[in-house]
């Protein structure tokens, strides 16, 4: 048996291709374990994403993340919301080094830039209310 994908004629060559849905996960999972992020995603995809949450019962890491991959680069586009409070700055720049870090342990690609877009600020106890007001029609 081979060891670190080598035989006796040498290395075992090959290619391996990443999707942008499997670095699209991992910018998102990357950019929620931030502290200071409430939410990912933007408005009307952040209301309809919710509903299907509901509804499917699980939640999808690449919401409110666009991806571009090359062969050895990728770039990062997120839409978040921050907790009320954090300094955006700060949440921006831990984000990230998270998303650059863990995309580049899990692939090797080089992330060129990730580029943040603050689509509101969740204020404690905001959604609580709105709920009450206005009970989903869908269970």
């Amino acid at each position: 048996m081979a060891e670190n994908g080598a035989d006796r004629n040498g290395p075992v060559k090959g290619r391996t291709t990443i999707a942008d849905s499997v670095v699209a996960t991992i910018a998102g999972i990357a950019a929620r374990e931030t502290s200071g992020v409430y939410a990912m995603g933007g408005g009307m995809k952040r209301a309809l994403g919710a509903v299907r949450d509901r509804v499917s019962s699980s939640s999808d890491p690449t919401r409110g993340v666009k991806v571009e991959v090359g062969e050895k680069q990728a770039a990062v586009d997120l839409d978040i919301v921050v907790e009320y409070g954090e300094s955006i700055s700060d949440v921006a720049r831990q984000i990230r080094s998270n998303v650059a870090q863990a995309i580049g342990q899990m692939t090797a690609l080089e992330v060129v830039e990730v580029n943040i877009a603050v689509d509101d600020v969740h204020i404690e106890g905001e959604e609580d209310e709105d709920e009450e007001q206005s009970p989903s029609r869908v269970q």
